[in-house]
């Protein structure tokens, strides 16, 4: 027979030395990963503050370097040795909850904004975060397909292709562009929940130098556009 007292003890043992191993969470900032993913926060904190502002060309300059901070830092995680486990978790699940901000919060702040922060303007935004949270909670179940691809559009995406379209925005009067922000965020919301199989772009060292390129052009003309 077990004896009660010492199984009690034995558990509490057991408790205080996994308290004992169980970092701090401050713990985890100084991982590179981790700071490129906080790094890429700051900047979609950036867009957002400018998107509120009306400073659409300084947002996408922001949100295009929230992608670029998103991708290094998975490309810095897979060649750093000597990572635990628990390293891999925390980042995966940073980056989960960075990805909401970055790819949902930021998308829709900037349509509202756009908008004139119009009722009709809101259902867009919440359509893109409802789409946003899908697509993250769906992933963190299910993961890669074929260890390789997407099920929807990476909500990555949807900041390369809208800072892309915000190019064209001086060719409209606002009326006809806030028209054509709305029916492009709502066909990115779609592509978040379809079926489509898309492939993971961030896993290839190619794509990480070619989006490199991307956002230097893209900051480079946004820049410019500000001045």
């Amino acid at each position: 027979m077990i004896d009660p007292i010492r199984q009690l003890v034995t558990m509490t043992e057991d408790e205080t030395v996994s308290q004992e191993l169980q970092p701090p969470i401050l713990f985890y900032v100084k991982d590179l990963p981790n700071l490129c993913s906080l790094a890429g926060l700051a900047c979609t904190v950036l867009a957002i503050y400018f998107g509120i502002l009306g400073i659409y060309y300084a947002t996408m300059i922001g949100m295009v370097w929230a992608v670029a901070f998103d991708w290094a830092d998975g490309l810095i995680a897979r060649n750093m040795k000597g990572r635990s486990g628990n390293d891999s978790i925390f980042g995966g699940q940073l980056d989960v909850l960075i990805d909401i901000v970055s790819y949902g919060v930021a998308p829709a702040i900037l349509l509202l904004s756009y908008g004139k922060f119009e009722p009709i303007f809101l259902v867009g935004a919440f359509i893109m975060l409802v789409a946003s949270a899908l697509r993250l909670s769906y992933f963190s179940t299910y993961g890669l397909t074929d260890g390789s691809k997407y099920t929807g559009l990476a909500l990555d995406n949807n900041n390369l292709v809208l800072v892309f379209i915000f190019l064209f925005e001086s060719i409209f009067n606002q009326g006809i562009f806030s028209v054509i922000l709305y029916v492009s965020c709502l066909a990115l919301a779609s592509l978040n929940v379809s079926q489509l199989k898309t492939p993971k772009l961030s896993g290839h060292p190619i794509n990480v130098y070619l989006l490199a390129v991307y956002t230097l052009v893209i900051t480079g003309v946004y820049g410019w556009k500000l001045l």
